[in-house]
């Protein structure tokens, strides 16, 4: 009886010894990792399984490269380039899956109607570097993908919307996304208007500035062309802003007497006819008002202090529109301090 307990115990203790290993590599593969805290890893472009095992190992998301190399090579995994989170104690299972499945982390960036290219630099800060930026936005490559070659600056030449980025991309990869995104969504709005393509965009951009009224935008549009058309300076403030920015003062102020006196390619009270490149990303609306603007009589506008302009024909009519305005403007603050 004594030997027959003995032999029970030591088949017990054979076959427990024998599940150790296998237990083993079920916990190394499927049991909590040693991550602390949530971590991103970026695969970039051309990395390798071994490259992303070690970087995996040495960030602290899995112990054991080995293992994950092994499950790699034994799968064919095929690595997608990305930026890819783990939570903490993530087990090695999930992470190989995670990979798998290419469950890439995108962060969403919205570049709005209006904007400006300080404006669009920082809000890609994150994923294009400023140097790298000024340098890209002055690119003749990534231009021509827009679909003008011959602009100066890509300026005006981004669709306004929001895009899914994540850190393994290349700064140039990122601003082409932008700019193909307007090849083909923006650049065949601007073909039949009364102006060549790039300046119905110019126009479009000084009248985006101008209005965010959409039922105003072909009045504005119309004021300008008239005063193309006879040869009139256009005298749009916010193209004196924009002169401002890029003679290096980034106050984002309203206007000053000497923003308007300055003598710059882009201030259009200083020199005649449009600017060299859009002052910003047009709207829809905007540019359908370039392509068709509503050539009247008026020459003149002026805001009315209350969200909207009022149009005016000869000088005479203007000089008591900018009456009214400053009076609205004064009864405003009158009854602020009240």
């Amino acid at each position: 009886m004594a030997r027959s307990s003995t032999s029970l115990r030591l088949l017990l203790a054979t076959l427990v010894l024998a599940a150790i290993p296998g237990f083993g590599g079920w916990w190394a593969w499927k049991g909590q990792g040693p991550l602390q805290q949530e971590a991103t890893v970026l695969v970039k472009r051309g990395a390798n399984i071994n490259q992303v095992a070690d970087q995996l190992e040495r960030d602290g998301v899995i112990r054991s490269a080995s293992l994950f190399k092994l499950w790699a090579r034994s799968r064919k995994l095929q690595l997608i380039r990305g930026e890819y989170t783990f939570s903490p104690r993530t087990s090695l299972a999930d992470v190989a899956g995670k990979l798998r499945r290419a469950e890439i982390h995108y962060t969403t960036v919205s570049i709005p109607e209006g904007a400006h290219a300080w404006s669009v630099q920082k809000r890609l800060k994150d994923f294009v570097p400023e140097e790298v930026f000024w340098t890209l936005w002055k690119s003749p490559r990534l231009a021509k993908s827009a679909g003008f070659e011959q602009a100066e600056t890509l300026e005006g030449l981004i669709a306004p919307a929001t895009y899914k980025l994540h850190h393994a991309m290349e700064p140039e990869e990122v601003m082409l996304m932008l700019v193909e995104a307007f090849h083909s969504q923006v650049r065949p709005k601007l073909e039949g208007g009364v102006l060549p393509p790039y300046e119905t965009l110019i126009l479009a951009s000084l009248v985006e500035k101008e209005t965010k009224l959409v039922e105003e935008q072909p009045h504005v549009a119309g004021v300008y062309k008239k005063r193309l058309d006879i040869g009139m300076r256009l005298q749009c403030d916010p193209t004196s802003l924009y002169a401002r920015w890029l003679s290096e003062d980034l106050r984002f102020t309203a206007p000053t007497v000497a923003d308007i006196r300055r003598s710059h390619r882009f201030n259009t009270y200083t020199v005649s006819g449009l600017p060299p490149t859009p002052i910003a990303i047009p709207s829809p609306t905007a540019i359908q008002a370039a392509r068709e603007p509503l050539v009247g009589k008026d020459l003149y506008f002026v805001a009315t202090g209350k969200g909207g302009h009022n149009f005016a024909p000869t000088l005479r009519d203007h000089n008591r529109n900018v009456g009214v305005y400053r009076q609205e403007i004064t009864r405003q603050k009158r009854a602020a301090r009240g």
